[in-house]
Protein backbone atom coordinates (compact mmCIF):
# COMPACT_ATOMS: atom_id res chain seq x y z
CA UNK A 1 0.00 0.00 0.00
CA UNK A 2 1.29 3.68 -1.14
CA UNK A 3 1.54 6.15 2.01
CA UNK A 4 0.12 9.36 0.53
CA UNK A 5 2.28 12.55 2.90
CA UNK A 6 0.71 15.06 4.03
CA UNK A 7 0.79 18.52 1.77
CA UNK A 8 2.87 21.13 3.68
CA UNK A 9 1.67 24.48 4.33
CA UNK A 10 3.49 27.40 6.46
CA UNK A 11 1.06 29.10 8.50
CA UNK A 12 2.18 32.68 9.78
CA UNK A 13 0.08 34.64 12.63
CA UNK A 14 0.38 37.86 12.86
CA UNK A 15 -0.33 40.32 15.96
CA UNK A 16 -1.02 43.86 16.05
CA UNK A 17 0.09 46.36 18.46
CA UNK A 18 0.95 45.94 22.29
CA UNK A 19 0.16 42.46 22.09
CA UNK A 20 1.27 39.66 24.25
CA UNK A 21 2.87 36.61 22.70
CA UNK A 22 1.13 34.67 24.48
CA UNK A 23 -2.31 35.77 22.19
CA UNK A 24 -2.03 32.88 19.90
CA UNK A 25 -1.28 30.40 22.14
CA UNK A 26 -4.41 28.39 22.17
CA UNK A 27 -5.35 29.25 18.46
CA UNK A 28 -1.79 27.58 17.38
CA UNK A 29 -2.83 24.46 19.00
CA UNK A 30 -6.45 24.31 17.23
CA UNK A 31 -5.15 25.36 14.12
CA UNK A 32 -2.60 22.26 13.99
CA UNK A 33 -5.12 19.81 14.97
CA UNK A 34 -7.55 21.41 12.30
CA UNK A 35 -5.25 21.47 9.47
CA UNK A 36 -3.48 17.85 10.30
CA UNK A 37 -7.51 16.79 10.39
CA UNK A 38 -7.46 17.72 6.75
CA UNK A 39 -4.24 15.92 5.77
CA UNK A 40 -2.08 19.04 6.05
CA UNK A 41 1.72 19.26 8.09
CA UNK A 42 1.37 22.82 9.24
CA UNK A 43 4.13 24.64 10.03
CA UNK A 44 3.10 27.45 13.00
CA UNK A 45 5.17 31.23 13.66
CA UNK A 46 4.15 33.85 15.34
CA UNK A 47 5.59 37.62 14.33
CA UNK A 48 5.16 40.73 16.12
CA UNK A 49 5.90 42.36 13.44
CA UNK A 50 5.22 46.23 15.20
CA UNK A 51 7.26 44.21 18.23
CA UNK A 52 5.55 43.31 21.32
CA UNK A 53 4.08 45.37 24.68
CA UNK A 54 7.49 46.99 26.41
CA UNK A 55 7.61 49.23 22.87
CA UNK A 56 6.65 52.28 22.53
CA UNK A 57 2.97 52.20 21.75
CA UNK A 58 2.93 55.57 19.85
CA UNK A 59 5.55 53.89 17.70
CA UNK A 60 3.69 50.78 16.89
CA UNK A 61 0.69 52.95 15.95
CA UNK A 62 2.66 54.92 13.43
CA UNK A 63 4.20 51.70 12.43
CA UNK A 64 0.48 50.08 11.63
CA UNK A 65 -0.19 53.78 9.33
CA UNK A 66 2.21 53.17 7.15
CA UNK A 67 1.01 49.77 6.32
CA UNK A 68 -3.03 50.82 5.58
CA UNK A 69 -1.94 52.63 1.85
CA UNK A 70 -0.53 51.01 -1.18
CA UNK A 71 0.68 54.15 -2.38
CA UNK A 72 3.50 54.71 0.53
CA UNK A 73 6.79 53.41 -1.03
CA UNK A 74 8.71 53.93 1.69
CA UNK A 75 6.80 52.94 4.49
CA UNK A 76 5.26 49.51 5.21
CA UNK A 77 7.18 48.73 8.88
CA UNK A 78 5.08 46.36 9.90
CA UNK A 79 4.76 44.55 5.81
CA UNK A 80 9.01 44.60 5.70
CA UNK A 81 9.58 43.56 9.08
CA UNK A 82 6.69 40.37 8.61
CA UNK A 83 8.27 39.71 4.90
CA UNK A 84 11.77 39.05 6.48
CA UNK A 85 10.61 36.94 8.98
CA UNK A 86 8.55 35.16 6.66
CA UNK A 87 11.51 34.62 4.24
CA UNK A 88 14.01 32.98 7.12
CA UNK A 89 11.38 30.49 8.01
CA UNK A 90 9.49 29.70 4.65
CA UNK A 91 9.25 25.84 4.40
CA UNK A 92 6.47 25.64 1.83
CA UNK A 93 4.98 26.22 -1.34
CA UNK A 94 1.64 27.14 0.22
CA UNK A 95 1.66 30.10 2.75
CA UNK A 96 -1.05 31.17 4.90
CA UNK A 97 -1.23 34.62 6.74
CA UNK A 98 -3.63 35.22 9.72
CA UNK A 99 -3.38 38.93 10.99
CA UNK A 100 -5.19 40.43 13.86
CA UNK A 101 -5.34 44.20 13.93
CA UNK A 102 -2.49 45.62 12.65
CA UNK A 103 -1.36 42.17 11.88
CA UNK A 104 -3.43 41.75 9.02
CA UNK A 105 -2.34 45.00 7.69
CA UNK A 106 1.33 43.80 7.94
CA UNK A 107 0.18 39.87 6.63
CA UNK A 108 -1.76 41.45 3.24
CA UNK A 109 1.47 44.06 2.63
CA UNK A 110 4.55 41.38 3.39
CA UNK A 111 2.41 38.66 1.21
CA UNK A 112 2.13 41.32 -1.63
CA UNK A 113 5.66 42.39 -1.78
CA UNK A 114 7.02 38.53 -1.47
CA UNK A 115 3.88 37.52 -4.77
CA UNK A 116 6.01 40.78 -6.90
CA UNK A 117 9.27 39.24 -5.33
CA UNK A 118 7.52 36.05 -7.26
CA UNK A 119 9.35 34.37 -3.71
CA UNK A 120 5.74 33.24 -2.81
CA UNK A 121 3.06 31.85 -5.72
CA UNK A 122 0.39 30.39 -3.80
CA UNK A 123 -0.94 31.83 -0.39
CA UNK A 124 -3.95 33.65 1.33
CA UNK A 125 -4.22 36.15 3.87
CA UNK A 126 -7.19 36.36 6.69
CA UNK A 127 -7.61 39.87 8.29
CA UNK A 128 -9.12 39.72 11.72
CA UNK A 129 -10.44 42.77 13.12
CA UNK A 130 -8.11 44.63 11.24
CA UNK A 131 -7.70 48.19 9.83
CA UNK A 132 -9.02 48.55 6.51
CA UNK A 133 -6.61 48.19 3.66
CA UNK A 134 -6.86 48.59 0.37
CA UNK A 135 -6.38 45.45 -1.32
CA UNK A 136 -4.74 45.49 -5.10
CA UNK A 137 -7.49 43.89 -7.28
CA UNK A 138 -5.38 41.14 -8.67
CA UNK A 139 -5.13 39.97 -4.70
CA UNK A 140 -8.67 40.40 -3.42
CA UNK A 141 -9.97 36.48 -3.91
CA UNK A 142 -6.68 35.99 -1.86
CA UNK A 143 -8.10 37.92 0.86
CA UNK A 144 -10.88 37.51 3.86
CA UNK A 145 -11.81 40.19 6.61
CA UNK A 146 -13.41 38.78 9.47
CA UNK A 147 -14.62 41.50 12.26
CA UNK A 148 -16.65 41.57 15.20
CA UNK A 149 -20.66 42.52 15.51
CA UNK A 150 -23.16 42.61 18.30
CA UNK A 151 -26.18 40.61 18.37
CA UNK A 152 -27.92 43.29 16.01
CA UNK A 153 -25.31 42.84 13.30
CA UNK A 154 -23.36 46.14 14.56
CA UNK A 155 -19.88 46.28 14.36
CA UNK A 156 -18.33 46.21 17.68
CA UNK A 157 -14.99 46.51 16.65
CA UNK A 158 -13.39 50.32 16.73
CA UNK A 159 -10.47 49.04 14.96
CA UNK A 160 -12.45 47.45 11.74
CA UNK A 161 -13.76 51.09 11.19
CA UNK A 162 -10.09 52.62 10.62
CA UNK A 163 -9.07 53.17 7.26
CA UNK A 164 -11.15 52.65 3.66
CA UNK A 165 -11.54 49.96 0.93
CA UNK A 166 -13.04 53.53 -1.17
CA UNK A 167 -12.06 54.68 -4.42
CA UNK A 168 -13.72 56.19 -7.54
CA UNK A 169 -15.41 53.82 -10.37
CA UNK A 170 -16.54 54.68 -13.74
CA UNK A 171 -18.35 52.37 -16.51
CA UNK A 172 -17.96 53.96 -20.12
CA UNK A 173 -18.70 57.66 -20.37
CA UNK A 174 -20.61 58.12 -17.31
CA UNK A 175 -19.71 60.24 -14.22
CA UNK A 176 -16.94 58.60 -11.64
CA UNK A 177 -19.25 57.48 -8.63
CA UNK A 178 -17.52 57.09 -5.17
CA UNK A 179 -16.91 52.79 -4.53
CA UNK A 180 -16.74 51.86 -0.94
CA UNK A 181 -15.77 48.73 -1.57
CA UNK A 182 -14.01 49.23 -5.01
CA UNK A 183 -10.54 47.62 -2.83
CA UNK A 184 -12.18 45.45 -0.07
CA UNK A 185 -11.40 41.90 0.56
CA UNK A 186 -13.13 39.70 -1.91
CA UNK A 187 -14.61 37.87 1.44
CA UNK A 188 -16.03 40.39 4.39
CA UNK A 189 -18.08 38.96 7.09
CA UNK A 190 -19.24 39.77 10.56
CA UNK A 191 -19.03 37.45 13.37
CA UNK A 192 -21.10 37.98 16.58
CA UNK A 193 -18.59 37.80 19.24
CA UNK A 194 -18.47 38.34 23.36
CA UNK A 195 -16.73 41.34 23.33
CA UNK A 196 -14.43 43.08 20.81
CA UNK A 197 -11.71 44.04 19.52
CA UNK A 198 -9.08 41.96 21.26
CA UNK A 199 -11.12 39.34 22.31
CA UNK A 200 -11.06 36.86 19.16
CA UNK A 201 -8.82 34.34 20.06
CA UNK A 202 -10.45 33.98 23.97
CA UNK A 203 -11.83 30.38 24.95
CA UNK A 204 -13.04 30.77 27.91
CA UNK A 205 -15.67 32.32 30.10
CA UNK A 206 -17.31 34.86 30.26
CA UNK A 207 -16.57 34.18 26.17
CA UNK A 208 -18.45 31.90 25.09
CA UNK A 209 -22.35 31.86 24.09
CA UNK A 210 -25.35 30.27 24.98
CA UNK A 211 -24.36 27.11 23.08
CA UNK A 212 -21.29 26.86 24.53
CA UNK A 213 -18.82 28.05 21.83
CA UNK A 214 -16.41 30.41 22.34
CA UNK A 215 -15.14 33.19 20.32
CA UNK A 216 -11.99 31.43 19.12
CA UNK A 217 -13.66 28.91 18.14
CA UNK A 218 -16.13 31.02 16.06
CA UNK A 219 -13.17 32.45 14.51
CA UNK A 220 -11.62 29.31 13.45
CA UNK A 221 -14.84 27.93 12.01
CA UNK A 222 -15.58 30.69 10.16
CA UNK A 223 -11.85 31.02 8.59
CA UNK A 224 -12.01 27.23 7.64
CA UNK A 225 -15.13 27.34 5.67
CA UNK A 226 -13.21 30.43 3.53
CA UNK A 227 -10.41 28.46 3.09
CA UNK A 228 -12.83 25.35 1.67
CA UNK A 229 -11.24 24.27 -1.59
CA UNK A 230 -7.91 25.66 -1.02
CA UNK A 231 -6.51 23.55 1.73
Amino acid sequence: MTTIKPSRMSIYLLAGVATSNTLFNECKIKLEKLFQNDGVAPSIHVLLPYGDASRSLVKQVLEVRSDLSNRMTAGRVGGQQAMKQIKQTLTSDKVLLIGHSGGGAAAYQAAKMLHEKNEVKDFRIVQIGSPRTPIEPLLQDRVSYFHSIDSLGKINDPISRIGSWGGWSRSGFSMPRWNRLKYAPGYVEGIQMIGGHADYFRHTQPYTDHEAVCNLDKTINRMSEWLKGWV
